[in-house]
């Protein structure tokens, strides 16, 4: 994946490698793998539309343009996240683990009024 200065200064596997690393790559996806213990936080990186599979109980807070919420997803709850620029913490008492699927295509056209 050829990465534009403001996307690899953004790339959570540049800006948190101790937490993210890509466990796959082709021309049509990005894997990554995440894995953090409580109180473990992100500097903000964005992520393009993404499918999230949470493989161990996320509890986390998600701080996104000076507005800030609390997630919390179960194993094996799957989240689609719209792409999005943030920076997360774990502020739950376990060690979070999971898989984004990261999408290279750019979104579908929105389909006009003859559709």
């Amino acid at each position: 994946m050829v990465l534009k200065s403001h996307e690899a200064a953004t790339d959570p596997v540049v800006t948190d490698p101790g937490l993210y690393r890509v466990v796959f790559e082709n021309a049509r996806v990005r894997v990554l793998e995440y894995r953090d213990h409580p109180g473990d936080h992100t500097h903000p990186h964005r992520h393009p539309d993404s499918v999230l599979v949470p493989l161990t109980a996320f509890e986390r807070r998600l701080t996104s343009g000076g507005r800030t919420a609390e997630v919390s997803l179960a194993a094996g709850q799957v989240r689609w996240v719209a792409a999005q620029e943030h920076a997360g913490e774990n502020i739950g008492t376990t060690d979070s683990h999971g898989l984004f699927i990261e999408l290279k295509e750019p979104p579908p056209a929105p389909l006009g009024p003859s559709a």
